[in-house]
Parts: structure tokens; C-alpha cells; sequence
């Protein structure tokens, strides 16, 4: 299973493309989007493109920024040096997407990326920070004071990537989502290994947990049932991996889940009886159910894995 289509709106705001645009627009008001149309374009031209954003945004840059293909980024990391090179430019930006590719382009498990700690450490302001591919993804535990949402979607997330995760300090962080994929694409990390997240030690602040598209998620069940954090989230989300009845019963037998607003399971193997069950055994919570999927012809499968 792939990912098809490109967001419409981020950070709360739409998204235009730079080659959609004729003149200058707030940058408040709107996501810029730079997406080569060459996978194969060069740096040259991508910074070209980049240059083109920075007219269209205004003296501090965009307040949000989606890049998509930036040339060839089936073997080459996006360039993130060209931010901390401008990041005196760039003052504006709060809300940052690399990678948001379809399959068509470049699918999610070849999408290059590389250590992503000097342009954390170059934007102290910056709120939002997605990451999709973990193809040479590398984190080194820092503090950040100003980060509230952090996703990383990939197809397979090495273990290395999950514990510095864990071990980083942002104390302002309320919404943490990691795609954990499947093993055939490195994604090795276990449930031991989200351990500073899952005991509450990690983030203080946090609200919304989402441990997504992860061939382990029943594994991940067993370990949330118990889970010290779980207590202060608003959202819990499981979906999009291979959960099943087992991950239901892990849930429903541990420590109480009535307290959230929403428990996401869409996309899962659990027999019908079981996913009314969970709803039913959760009044007041937002429990989506939906996607259900039969094994039996196809086995069980995450969302995305290639």
C-alpha cells in the first residue's frame, strides 16, 4: 500500500503551489509548496525554485513550507543545509514538511533523508516538523523549545531514530506521530525502545500520541495498556498498521481509556465483534473503527511499507 495524494492544507493553512502563484501572498496565510516536476532536477534548479518561494513569501519567508520532490531524492538527502544557510532569511518559518511525495514520485521506504539535528538547532521557533522517509534518517538527542508537533512517516523507522526520539527534550511538545513501518524496510524499533515516551518521562506537555502503520502494533497495544503517558493524552492513535483482536483485548483489559477524546484504529484486522465491542466499552470516546479488512485473502498489511 502506497500514499497517492498531496495535502491540502497544512499547519491549518491551504496549500499553493509556487508555480501557481503570480504575485506576492501573505505568509500567514497560506503553505507554500516546492516540488520539482524533474525528479531528477538539480541542485541548481531546486534552489532556484527555493529562491522563487522567498520572492513569493516576503522578507521573513513563509510561515509554513511543503517540499516535495527536490531532485532525485531517491538517492540524494534533501538539502537542508540551504535552509540553515538562509536561516537568517527564513525568520518567519514555523511549520516545515519534507518530503511530502506520492508513491508515483518517490515511494515512501527510497525517499532520502539525512541528520536532521543542525536544522532543528538553526530554527528555535520553528512549531511543526515533518519528516517523510527515514532512508538515512539520523536524530541526536537536543533540546527544542519551541517544537509542539513532531511527525515522522516513514515505511520502515530504525530503532537508532525512535530512542533519540525519546531521549530529545522538547518541553513544549504536544502531538508526537512516528510511522514505524515494517521490518523489511528497517523499520526495527520495538516497544522497549519508546519506553522514555510510553512512561511519561519524555514530554511533559504531550497530548496526542500516534504510533502509526507499524507491523508491531499489537505488540505496541500491549505496551500502551500499561503506559504512564497514556493518562494525560487527549488522542491516542493506532491506526493504519496490522491491529487486530488481540491489540483490542491488550487495550480493553488495561488501564482505563475513557478519559480520551479520540482513539483511532482505523484501518485494522479486528473481527466486527471485537471493533463494536471497543466502541461500546468506551462511551464518550471518538473511536474510529473504520477500514475494516479481512486477512484471510492477503494476510495482515500496514498502509505503507514500500
Amino acid at each position: 500500500m502506497t500514499i497517492h495524494h498531496h495535502l491540502k492544507t497544512f499547519a491549518g493553512l491551504p496549500v499553493v503551489e509556487i508555480d501557481d502563484a503570480t504575485e506576492p501572498v501573505d505568509p500567514a496565510s497560506v503553505a507554500w509548496r516546492i516540488d520539482m516536476e524533474d525528479f531528477e532536477a538539480s541542485a541548481e534548479e531546486f534552489e532556484a525554485a527555493f529562491e522563487q518561494m522567498m520572492k513569493l513569501s516576503g522578507p521573513s519567508g513563509p510561515t509554513a513550507l511543503i517540499v516535495g520532490e527536490w531532485g532525485s531524492a531517491y538517492d540524494t538527502p534533501f538539502p537542508f543545509e540551504l535552509l540553515i544557510r538562509n536561516a537568517g532569511r527564513l525568520g518567519g518559518l514555523r511549520a516545515l514538511f519534507v518530503g511530502e511525495m506520492s508513491s508515483e514520485q518517490c515511494e515512501i521506504s527510497w525517499i532520502n533523508q539525512t541528520d536532521v539535528t543542525p536544522f532543528l538547532q538553526a530554527f528555535p521557533a520553528l512549531e511543526r516538523f515533518w519528516v517523510r522517509g527515514a532512508q538515512g534518517l539520523e536524530l541526536t538527542p537536543i533540546r527544542h523549545e519551541g517544537l509542539r508537533e513532531l511527525v515522522i512517516q516513514s515505511g520502515g523507522l530504525p530503532a537508532t531514530v525512535a530512542r533519540a526520539v525519546g531521549a530529545c527534550d522538547f518541553p513544549r511538545l504536544t502531538h508526537l506521530e512516528l510511522w514505524l513501518g515494517v521490518d523489511a524496510y528497517g523499520g526495527d524499533a520495538r516497544a522497549d525502545d519508546l519506553a522514555p515516551i510510553l512512561s511519561g518521562r519524555a514530554f511533559p506537555a504531550l497530548t496526542h500520541l500516534g504510533l502509526c502503520n507499524a507491523e508491531i502494533v499489537e505488540e505496541l497495544a500491549a505496551a500502551v495498556a500499561a503506559a504512564p503517558v497514556v493518562a494525560r493524552l487527549t488522542r491516542l492513535d493506532l491506526s493504519l498498521g496490522v491491529f487486530g483482536d488481540a491489540g483490542a483485548e491488550s487495550l480493553l483489559a488495561g488501564q482505563p481509556l475513557t478519559h480520551l477524546e479520540t482513539l483511532d484504529l482505523h484501518h485494522h484486522f479486528m473481527s466486527a465483534e471485537m471493533a463494536q465491542r471497543v466502541v461500546d466499552e468506551l462511551p464518550g470516546v471518538a473511536v474510529d473503527v473504520s477500514e475494516r479488512l479481512d486477512e484471510t485473502r492477503w494476510g495482515r498489511y500496514t498502509v505503507v511499507s514500500e
